[in-house]
C-alpha cells in the first residue's frame, strides 16, 4: 500500500452535495480530495427537478442560473393509476437542469477552487484512528483530518462501515429502483407532472434545451413480476395510467437504454457514522415524489460547511462540530424526511392513490400544506 498525502478534508463521492461542500472548503483555504468512481459528465439516476430555495447558493458558488436561463417551474400536475388529475400552483417553485450539465460545472468549479478531484476512482475502504480518516483507494491510501460521505443513496461503504439500514434483509421499504430517461414531447415547460402507477409513480418535468426528464420509482417486486425487464414492466403496469401511455407512445427517447439504480432505501439512516460526516442522500433520502433531495443535498453541505470550518481552525472539537452538525441536520430535514415517508405511503397504491387523489381535489390548502411539509427556505 502506497502511502499518500494528508489532506484537511476528503470527500467521497462527487454529487451535488460533495461537490458544493468542496468548492466553499477550498475556497476557504482548505486542503481537499474528493474521490468519484465516474467521470465527469455523466447521467445519473434523478428527477432533475430542483427547488428554487437554492438558487441563490449556486449563484454564489458561481453556478451562472440567470445566464443559463433553465425552464422556471411553478405548476404541479398528480394523476392517479387510473387517470384522475389534479393541479396546483407551487408557491416556491423550481427549476429543471440536468445533472449532466450541472455536475460537470460545479466539478470544474471544484478544480477551478483547488480541489484535489480523482474521478474513476472508487474508494475501497475507509476508517477513523488515532485522529485522522484513512481512505484506501485501489493500491493507494491517503489520509485526512476529517471525511464526508456524499456517496448518495447506496454504496460499497455503506456495507464496510456496518449502516444498520444496509444490513436489513431486502423488503419494500429498502427495495426500490429507479428508472431514468430523456425525451422529447410536447409538455408545457411551467408544469412538473408525477404520474402514479401501481406501486410506482413517474415525473416529468423539462431540462435545458428542449429535453425533459422522465424519472420513475417502483418496487424490485414489480420489476421482478415482468420477468426483470424494464420494457415489459412499462409496458404491463406504467402505461396503464393514461397519462404515461400517451407520453411513452409519442416521446422520442434520447437514450439507447436508460439509467438505472436499484436496491434504493428510505430506511432512516445515521448522518454521522464512525465520525464520518453523511451529507445528502447518505444522510437520509426523500421519496422523490417530494421533489426536493438535490435541494437538500446542497443545504446539507452548506449546513456541514459552517461546521466543519471552526473544527479545523481548532476552535471546537470534533464532539462539538459532530453534536452542533447533527442538530442543524435534525432541524433542518428530520420532519421533512418524515413528512416524506407518510406521502410517500399514499401513492403508488392503485386504490390509495386514487382515493387520496379524490379526497385532495376540492382543498387546495391542504395540497399546499402536504408541499410545504417537504420543502425548506431560501438559503
Amino acid at each position: 500500500m502506497n502511502e499518500l498525502n494528508t489532506y484537511d478534508v476528503a470527500i467521497v463521492g462527487g454529487g451535488l452535495a460533495g461537490l458544493c461542500l468542496s468548492i466553499q472548503l477550498s475556497r476557504s483555504g482548505f486542503n481537499v480530495i474528493l474521490f468519484e468512481k465516474e467521470k465527469f459528465p455523466f447521467h445519473k439516476v434523478c428527477g432533475e427537478y430542483i427547488s428554487f430555495e437554492c438558487w441563490n447558493f449556486l449563484e454564489e458558488l458561481g453556478v451562472p442560473l440567470s445566464d443559463w436561463n433553465p425552464p422556471h417551474i411553478r405548476h404541479l400536475e398528480v394523476t392517479s393509476p387510473s387517470g384522475s388529475l389534479i393541479r396546483h400552483k407551487l408557491s416556491l417553485g423550481g427549476f429543471g437542469i440536468s445533472r449532466y450539465k450541472l455536475d460537470a460545472y460545479l466539478a470544474a468549479l471544484a478544480r477551478k477552487s483547488g480541489a484535489t478531484l480523482l474521478e474513476n476512482t472508487r474508494v475501497d475502504n475507509i476508517w477513523f484512528s488515532e485522529s485522522h480518516f484513512h481512505i484506501q483507494y485501489g493500491s493507494n491510501m491517503c489520509k485526512a483530518k476529517l471525511a464526508s460521505g456524499t456517496f448518495g443513496k447506496k454504496s460499497n461503504l455503506d456495507i464496510k462501515l456496518k449502516r444498520k439500514f444496509a444490513l436489513k434483509k431486502p423488503a419494500k421499504i429498502n427495495n426500490y429502483i429507479g428508472v431514468k430517461y430523456h425525451i422529447k414531447t410536447d409538455f408545457p415547460a411551467e408544469f412538473i407532472a408525477l404520474h402514479n402507477f401501481e406501486d410506482g409513480y413517474c415525473g416529468i418535468s423539462k431540462v435545458e434545451g428542449d429535453k425533459y426528464c422522465l424519472c420513475y420509482l417502483t418496487t424490485a417486486q414489480n420489476l421482478q413480476r415482468c420477468n426483470n425487464s424494464v420494457k415489459e414492466l412499462e409496458q404491463k403496469i406504467l402505461r396503464k395510467n393514461p397519462h404515461l401511455d400517451k407520453i411513452f407512445s409519442n416521446a422520442e427517447f434520447l437514450f439507447d437504454t436508460p439509467e438505472t439504480i436499484a436496491q434504493i432505501s428510505f430506511e432512516k439512516k445515521a448522518q454521522i457514522e464512525h465520525h464520518l460526516l453523511m451529507i445528502g442522500d447518505a444522510a437520509g433520502v426523500i421519496a422523490p415524489l417530494c421533489g426536493n433531495g438535490m435541494s437538500m443535498a446542497m443545504h446539507g453541505s452548506k449546513i456541514a460547511f459552517t461546521q466543519i470550518v471552526p473544527f479545523l481552525q481548532g476552535k471546537i472539537s470534533r464532539e462539538e462540530m459532530e453534536t452542533e452538525y447533527q442538530s442543524e441536520w435534525d432541524g433542518r430535514f428530520k420532519r421533512r424526511l418524515a413528512a416524506g415517508r407518510i406521502i410517500q405511503g399514499l401513492f403508488g397504491r392503485g386504490w390509495v392513490t386514487n382515493w387520496f387523489i379524490r379526497i385532495l381535489h376540492p382543498f387546495p390548502k391542504l395540497v399546499e400544506k402536504l408541499i410545504r411539509q417537504t420543502h425548506g427556505e431560501p438559503f
